[in-house]
């Protein structure tokens, strides 16, 4: 008995270490321990190209100064330089929107 408790166990706790792995985004959707927050980003470098949308991976700045890194896809390439405020929980994006200099952190 206590032998299948500790197999069920493992497996549950590899399932989520896959999770976790394979699609860090994912989880952080789910993860009830995060909460959402705005993190503030300028727009540098190329975006990875994924079947047609544009993904970019920066790292930006939360209203407490706090660097953190968001993952977001658009489905056109943005100009170098543009700001964008994410809502973000961990590293994924619920939503963003295109804002001035001014607006910034």
């Amino acid at each position: 008995m206590m032998k299948k408790i500790l197999i069920s166990c493992s497996v549950v706790i590899l399932a989520i270490a896959c999770l976790y792995v394979l699609s860090r985004e994912t989880f952080d959707r789910l993860n009830p321990l995060l909460s959402e927050e705005y993190v503030y980003v300028e727009i540098v470098g190329e975006p990875s190209d994924d079947n047609g949308r544009y993904t970019y991976e920066l790292d930006g700045v939360n209203e407490g100064d706090e660097t953190k890194r968001v993952v977001f896809s658009v489905s056109t390439r943005l100009e170098p330089g543009t700001f964008v405020r994410v809502l973000a929980k961990g590293r994924y994006t619920k939503e963003y929107q295109f804002i001035r200099e001014e607006d910034m952190p």
